[in-house]
């Protein structure tokens, strides 16, 4: 694996951890990029998201801004999906097209993420069941089939729904996205083991010390009140530029 990866997986751990998310659509991107066999690609993203929101995870907890209770409805839905859809197979074509749409999504997002409706301290609404089910099914579906953990199209829809304040928005989607991963990445090893192919995804290892380190000081970013605006900046212009190349790569499959 060449050290020009490593160094991105590196870089695209720390912008993500900054602002809350695991990376997982643009690890993806990268790969199909790279050239990677793409059936193998969701198993190595969503390992990667594993190991950078779990420190988020411990933090947010710990900090008493974790309350899985109230993230329920979205949860009861979105991790069988996600499960599910690591085990459907799909073809390269729909998998990329996917995947670039994910990522411009993405993008949008974090360049046009509203100011938050409530501070951390506001009283939040809470969610019903049958939209929680139906947000959370869709996202989980997406999620387990290209490999991410859904964060980033969550967190916008608790902001919109005033679920809770910016801390406790984004320590949901860092349980969200480690929920998410952990079933997705099963489905996917299921399904890589019944077409035999399950090897060609260890030779990809040495990326995921380099997202542990990564998320770490991209944590460690966020912690210490560095401007969010700034690292979401700098966040969209890599997404929206991984989206296109992947996009045309999409348009050339075609």
């Amino acid at each position: 694996m060449p050290l020009l990866l490593a160094a991105l997986f590196f870089i695209t751990a720390t912008l993500y951890a900054a602002v809350g998310f695991g990376g997982g659509s643009t690890y993806n991107a990268l790969l199909v990029l790279y050239g990677t066999d793409y059936r193998i690609l969701p198993s190595i993203a969503l390992a990667c998201n594993i190991v950078v929101v779990t420190g988020g995870v411990i933090r947010f907890w710990r900090a008493g801004l974790l309350c899985v209770r109230r993230l329920l409805p979205f949860l009861l839905a979105s991790v069988p999906a996600a499960w599910i859809g690591g085990r459907l197979p799909v073809s390269e074509i729909m998998f990329v097209g996917l995947l670039g749409a994910a990522l411009m999504l993405s993008a949008l997002h974090l360049t046009f993420q509203p100011s938050p409706a409530l501070d951390d301290k506001s009283r939040p609404r809470a969610s019903s069941l049958p939209i929680g089910l139906g947000i959370g099914a869709g996202i989980g579906l997406l999620s387990g089939l290209v490999g991410i953990g859904g964060g980033i199209f969550l967190a916008p829809v608790l902001y919109v729904l005033r679920w809770g304040g910016p801390r406790e928005i984004a320590a949901a989607c860092s349980f969200f996205i480690l929920s998410n991963s952990l079933s997705g990445l099963t489905g996917q090893v299921m399904k890589l083991q019944d077409a035999d192919v399950l090897a060609l995804a260890v030779p990809y290892w040495p990326v995921l010390p380099c997202v542990l380190v990564g998320g770490q000081i991209g944590s460690w970013l966020a912690s210490k009140r560095m401007p969010a605006t700034l690292i979401k900046r700098m966040t969209a212009i890599l997404v929206f530029y991984v989206a296109a190349r992947l996009l045309l790569r999409w348009a050339a499959l075609l």
